[in-house]
């Protein structure tokens, strides 16, 4: 059945597309995407464009809303991301995909979902991104322009109301303190629901998936004259969630889950993650007629806080905690040029990072302790550069390159306790400075004003790092090499009276991904796989019908294997797919627009069959893919826009996260059930 609807999915895609009435003109699309504003059909990679229009329209709420529009792209409940058959690397906190906010990283899963109260447009990067961002990124990033304050002050007010007790409401204004020379503004959110998940015992909270967000955040933009800009950011965000990870029978085929089966629970414990974090930014820049001068600077501060139940069939209280601080410092300078026939862009970034971690596990009727406490620094310095030479009307060269060097040490001490005495002293010291160079090439042909052509190499890097949960060993259990990935794209785009399409074939060869293996609830083994490969095609356009009726959509084909992945007595994995890949990613929406009265549009997202490591059994297990129906129709009536909203219509089941600890049960986390409400926005 789902084969049938994904070949009838794939069609109406394709015969959308090639089947056109030149009704409305598209204009001109302009990207940052190189650090410079320039024509998208001018940039050698794949490039998907959201607009503010677009996230108002259907309903874009957070990061794992635009991480559905892209094809190959995928993230879970923990906001891990996945993309191209690479994913996040646990101990380096670090995912493949970096997301930029006005030239600002975020990068780690613990504040990887910005405010998109203020967004202008979002474009994302697919491919390696090293030699024009200083934060590097080895599988893509997702660039976020806010909107630019204007005189007058404009903005909005927004609420929805669901079921399951969801609300959201967010704010957003900004404009003039001092006409042309002084800007302000303040934006903020507030999002909580109950969950789906009960638990029936007395001593636990009863919704016990429920999840409280605040994101508040604002901006003094300071302009003394034409060339020099400097804009002060602070912003304070909060989140407070309570797992929907459930215990199940790991003789249960996780394709047979059910919510119905598993939405009444019996733990003793909470099991919850509360994240705190302020960050400021301070993005200087100064234009002169031929460069622009750039200087990005900020400080990131957060404190998360991590309990689940150790064993929830049995309640004794034991649980599982970490508590973890970081802080983080970046800069990054960067000149680029502007009305010149040869672009190019160059910088210099550095990166500081220190954590603090306590994690362990408290067994209080065994009375047993373990706590493993580490403090780990790491320092990044890289100079990068991309130049774009032209090679007469038709032609134009990409050279790019990026050196860098990573160093990292770590400081650790484990210590476990039984009925007061010590049975365990363990600790774990170590550094290591790792140099790369990162190269990357492209050509673009122009066929004529609407049609475009590339193809492009490039080197991608994940930094090494060090297992911070280490209970025993050396440098040789302890230490994981960088993943390294080799990148061959060959693209085309078109953008024609009434549509546009953006299609790319690519292969990726990968050196030493990285691995994490939890055999049981407290130990985790890190490593290396040491060859990995994937290739696929992706296709993404847009398709004016009438003046208020379009089509647009998605499709990602991807083949991802582990080929050289030989744990011996923990598994071989040699040509099985690599895990959180779905086999496909899809998506197609229909929308009737209208600046005024009635507007509605109906969003199908799609993926395919996805493989999750199963370490206890020592195998992979694979979920079956899905396809989920969003619906939105609202009016709109001078400066109100009143809607209604349905997601998941079907309510459809998959498992979108998968973590097995014992060779008897597997955690296992379900996409979020239907949700509907009625929502509304106010501009002024």
């Amino acid at each position: 059945m789902l084969k049938r609807k994904k070949i009838f999915f794939i069609s109406i895609f394709i015969s959308s597309l090639l089947f056109s009435n030149e009704v409305t003109k598209l204009e001109e699309i302009i990207v940052n995407a190189n650090k410079m504003e320039e024509d998208i059909q001018d940039v050698p990679q794949s490039i998907s464009i959201i607009t503010r229009e677009d996230i108002e329209q259907k309903g874009i709420k957070n990061i794992k809303d635009i991480i559905k529009e892209i094809p190959n792209m995928e993230i879970n409940n923990l906001n891990q991301a996945s993309f191209r058959g690479l994913n996040p690397s646990v101990f380096t906190d670090n995912n493949p995909i970096v997301i930029y906010v006005d030239g600002i990283p975020y990068y780690s899963s613990r504040d990887f979902n910005p405010s998109l109260a203020n967004v202008e447009q979002v474009e994302v990067l697919r491919g390696p991104q090293g030699t024009i961002y200083g934060k590097d990124a080895i599988g893509g990033v997702i660039n976020i322009i806010t909107k630019e304050p204007e005189n007058e002050w404009t903005g909005s007010v927004g609420a929805e109301y669901g079921n399951d007790n969801y609300i959201q409401t967010r704010v957003n204004t900004s404009g003039a303190l001092i006409d042309n020379k002084l800007y302000a503004g303040i934006n903020g959110s507030f999002q909580a629901d109950d969950g789906w998940i009960i638990n029936h015992n007395p001593n636990a909270k009863k919704d016990a998936n429920n999840e409280k967000d605040r994101k508040t955040s604002g901006f003094l933009l300071w302009k003394p004259t034409h060339n020099l800009s400097a804009k002060l950011t602070v912003s304070d965000n909060y989140n407070k969630s309570y797992s929907d990870s459930i215990l199940v029978d790991g003789s249960k085929n996780i394709n047979d889950l059910k919510r119905k089966d598993i939405k009444n629970i019996d733990y003793d414990l909470d099991s919850l993650r509360k994240v705190e974090e302020q960050a400021q930014a301070l993005n200087i820049s100064y234009d002169w007629e031929k460069v622009k001068f750039e200087s990005i600077t900020t400080h990131k501060k957060s404190d998360a806080d991590d309990l689940s139940d150790l064993d929830p069939l049995v309640h004794d209280n034991s649980n599982l905690f970490s508590h973890a601080k970081m802080k983080t410092f970046t800069q990054e300078f960067k000149l680029s040029s502007k009305n010149q026939d040869i672009k190019w862009v160059t910088g210099l970034f550095f990166d500081k990072e220190e954590k603090d971690v306590n994690m362990g596990m408290g067994m209080p009727l065994a009375t047993y302790n373990l706590s493993i406490p580490s403090f780990s620094d790491s320092e990044t310095y890289a100079i990068f550069g991309q130049t774009m030479i032209p090679l007469g009307n038709s032609f134009e060269l990409t050279l790019g390159g990026r050196y860098q060097k990573i160093k990292k040490e770590i400081d650790l001490k484990a210590d476990a306790y039984m009925s007061g005495m010590q049975i365990m002293n363990h600790t774990y010291k170590d550094e290591k400075t790792w140099n790369s160079f990162l190269p990357k090439v492209a050509l673009t042909y122009k066929i004529n004003d609407n049609l475009s052509t590339y193809a492009s190499f490039s080197k991608g890097y994940l930094p090494g790092g060090f297992n911070i949960n280490s209970m025993a060993g050396g440098t040789y259990e302890n230490k994981f090499n960088p993943q390294k990935s080799t990148n061959y794209e060959i693209g085309a785009k078109y953008i024609g009276d009434s549509f546009a399409l953006n299609a790319a074939i690519f292969r990726m060869n990968i050196e030493d991904t990285h691995i994490l293996i939890k055999p049981n609830p407290v130990s985790a083994l890190t490593g290396n796989a040491k060859k990995s490969h994937s290739k696929g095609i992706e296709l993404d356009g847009i398709y004016f019908i009438s003046d208020n009726l379009t089509i647009s959509g998605s499709i990602g084909m991807i083949q991802a294997e582990y080929d050289d992945y030989n744990k011996g007595t923990d598994g071989n994995f040699n040509g099985k797919r690599i895990e959180n890949t779905p086999k496909y990613t899809a998506n197609l929406g229909i929308s009737y627009l209208s600046y005024k009265g009635v507007y509605g549009r109906i969003d199908f997202n799609a993926k395919g069959k996805t493989n999750y490591m199963d370490s206890a059994n020592k195998k992979l297990v694979e979920s079956d893919g899905t396809i989920i129906t969003n619906l939105k129709v609202g009016y709109k009536v001078g400066s109100f826009d009143i809607y209604a909203f349905a997601t998941n219509i079907t309510n459809e089941n998959h498992v979108e996260r998968l973590l097995s600890t014992t060779t008897t049960h597997y955690y296992a986390d379900l996409n979020d059930p239907r949700r509907y409400g009625l929502g509304m926005i106010y501009k002024f």
